[in-house]
């Protein structure tokens, strides 16, 4: 397949069947990885084109992001592209991988010393603005409150409406809110009856439960509430502990020859709970987010597992099921809530 450029490449993912048991459901994962360096540089184009197209980033003008991720890389990718300078906000979590390929590709990435009020999240987002007030004309895709984010799934649902006759559930992981939301969105236009189960990390904000910053996996889960987590678009919440995501990504690789991030493990985990309860007859769809090349000498190192006591931390073969904003410290399900509390979201994300 041919591209123009390199920002024009960006998308047009792999669609995958998945080998289950001959009763399960039809399980495809959608390798989001497979773009040149994860599923936010759909993000980073949509949010940056948009931006150039309505004249708030100027030719030339600075871009500066908070990741300590693939949202990082998508910018780094597209913003370097096009000609921006790119200044990247990070903690001390980001892996050597990453911050290779961002130095390598010219990003100025400030890392910054200790934790806030809120977590790195916080810490992050304090330097961002200084970074903001020094850099007159600099662009801030905001990916957690930019509606272009969401947006920028559109094209990922046009692909699996080309690809598959039928969906009858959606999985994926939630962050910023925007791929899972901005697919669901997309795809409900076609697909009245589709059931969408969200992924989220034990100690994270985003589904009712009490923050815990020291937790391990990365690419999902918050310490704060974003504006593109729109609960209309999740019927239903998984939440899995450290030792559970780690373990379900190495039998991602093992059993399907996957070699993704925690963010893939944890949604291939509940892709299989999900074929077995759906059954023969049901399509469920997966979106594996990034590849495990950066996770090398954490998800997969059992010295690393062992250093942090994964082991110690209990784990489930099924989820529980429990009811919203009930603590949980392993694999854990709930329905998502009635309005009032979808209410009660929206307004700590509009505070932000």
């Amino acid at each position: 397949m041919r591209f123009a450029s390199i920002v024009a490449a960006v998308g047009h993912t792999p669609l995958v069947q998945l080998r289950l048991g001959p009763g399960d459901a039809v399980c495809h994962a959608k390798l989001e990885m497979q773009n040149l360096y994860g599923m936010k540089d759909r993000v980073a184009r949509q949010a940056i084109l948009h931006a150039r197209e309505t004249g708030e980033l100027a030719p030339g003008a600075a871009i500066v992001e908070s990741s300590s991720g693939t949202m990082a890389l998508g910018v780094a990718l597209v913003g370097t592209a096009l000609g921006h300078p790119v200044h990247i906000v990070t903690d001390p979590r980001i892996d050597p991988m990453t911050l290779t390929k961002l130095q390598a590709l010219g990003c100025a990435v400030h890392v910054v010393p200790r934790m806030t009020g809120n977590g790195w999240q916080s810490a992050r987002l304090e330097r961002l603005a200084d970074l903001m007030a020094e850099l007159p004309g600099a662009f801030c895709p905001q990916q957690y409150r930019n509606p272009q984010n969401p947006l920028a799934y559109r094209a990922l649902a046009e692909e699996l409406l080309a690809d598959l006759d039928r969906i009858d559930v959606l999985v994926g992981t939630v962050g910023s809110g925007g791929s899972l939301c901005g697919t669901a969105r997309a795809l409900r236009r076609h697909l009245d009856r589709l059931w969408v189960v969200g992924i989220d990390c034990t100690g994270s904000v985003l589904f009712g439960q009490p923050d815990r910053p020291k937790r391990l996996q990365s690419g999902l889960g918050n310490s704060l509430i974003p504006a593109n987590l729109d609960l209309d678009q999740i019927d239903e919440v998984h939440w899995l502990n450290d030792r559970e995501a780690f373990e379900a990504t190495s039998r991602l690789a093992a059993e399907q020859a996957i070699f993704g991030g925690n963010t893939s493990g944890s949604v291939y985990r509940v892709l299989r709970h999900l074929a077995r309860e759906r059954g023969p007859g049901a399509s469920v769809v997966g979106l594996l987010p990034d590849r495990g090349d950066r996770y090398h000498a954490s998800v997969y190192s059992e010295d690393y597992r062992r250093e942090h006591r994964l082991h110690e931390l209990a784990t489930r073969d099924e989820p529980e099921l429990v009811t919203w904003r009930t603590e949980v410290g392993a694999w854990s399900r709930a329905l998502v809530p009635p309005e009032a509390e979808r209410s009660r979201v929206a307004q700590a994300a509009a505070v932000r």
